[in-house]
């Protein structure tokens, strides 16, 4: 096995993020400081972890005019990736940043729908690919069967990888119980996966220590967006606030706090360090437009304070 972190994502996406004065109906909306990202849950994850100097791998299910453009994009940021070819074209997704509001509005097209022989080219190429974790993220494209994370998460077991799944509804569902080290849903995922709310932070922690007692996962990450996140192992929870700071755009901040995470337990640090990891690399991402753009000295610098460093 080598060092590196392997990613993967079966529905990437061009990401196109720009700033307007208001959103309304039917005018002509002029926008500024248009930002060009590849984006899409795995993709974002090798970013970041590429920007914080570890080893990644990004498995990319492709095709198209718009595969071929965040095959570029990737070349340009000198992130590894490998290609998986699809006849279906890449989606583009539309980011918003609403000026006279500060509201976000997010446009994220299903994406094209992929054959048999595609998404079973993909699980052939994961009996081949060595790494010690694999990362699997974000939503599906059409056409893949709601269990192949959990098919990839057998895999992973018996080729000896450490499983990272952040997803959500039915494909989640499906994986629980394959072979999963690590987690990473939302309080709305969690509360989706367990069928109903949770309303207080004992409800919360109690719901995922019970999916890990139960052999869901080793470790559940759950983020709470302003109220930080938890981390649940069978040791216990240990829940670590917000930074405080700007909030520009939240698209790919939980993958950036996943990238953060597995890239700090990759190199064998403590749970306790690695959620502060995680918490300090999303309130990076926030504080920028764009999709999971993040500076590294930003996010030690948010780590250091976490950890009561300064």
């Amino acid at each position: 096995m080598t060092n590196r972190i392997v990613t993967l994502t079966l529905n990437p996406a061009v990401d196109l993020a720009s700033i307007a004065p208001a959103v309304l109906p039917t005018r002509k909306i002029r926008t500024k400081n248009e930002r060009l990202d590849p984006g899409g849950g795995g993709i974002n994850v090798s970013r970041v972890i590429h920007a914080l100097g570890g080893e990644t791998l990004a498995l990319i299910l492709v095709g198209g005019v718009t595969g071929g453009l965040i095959q570029d994009m990737l070349r340009e940021a000198q992130v590894p990736f490998q290609p998986l070819p699809m006849a279906g074209l890449t989606r583009i997704s539309l980011n918003i940043h609403e000026d006279s509001t500060g509201h976000e509005y997010r446009f994220v097209p299903e994406g094209p729908e992929v054959s048999e022989a595609e998404w079973q080219a993909v699980l052939a190429t994961l009996e081949t690919i060595e790494g010690d974790w694999l990362v699997a993220s974000g939503s599906l494209p059409r056409g893949v069967p709601a269990d192949i994370y959990a098919r990839i998460g057998d895999l992973a077991a018996r080729r000896g990888m450490r499983f990272v799944l952040d997803t959500s509804g039915p494909p989640l569902k499906a994986a629980l119980g394959h072979g999963i080290a690590l987690m990473k849903p939302s309080l709305g995922e969690l509360e989706e996966a367990v069928g109903r709310k949770l309303e207080t932070r004992v409800e919360q922690e109690r719901e995922a220590m019970a999916l890990v007692r139960a052999g869901a996962a080793s470790r559940i990450a759950v983020t709470l967006g302003p109220e930080g996140a938890f981390l649940v192992t069978g040791d216990g929870a240990v829940h670590m606030p917000a930074v405080a700071g700007p909030v520009l755009s939240a698209v790919g901040a939980g993958d950036a706090f996943l990238a953060a995470m597995v890239l700090s337990l990759s190199r064998g640090e403590p749970d306790r360090d690695a959620l502060a990891w995680g918490i300090a690399a999303g309130a990076a991402a926030v504080a920028s437009l764009g999709t999971a753009r993040i500076a590294r000295d930003l996010v030690e610098a948010h780590w250091r304070t976490l950890r009561g460093d300064v």
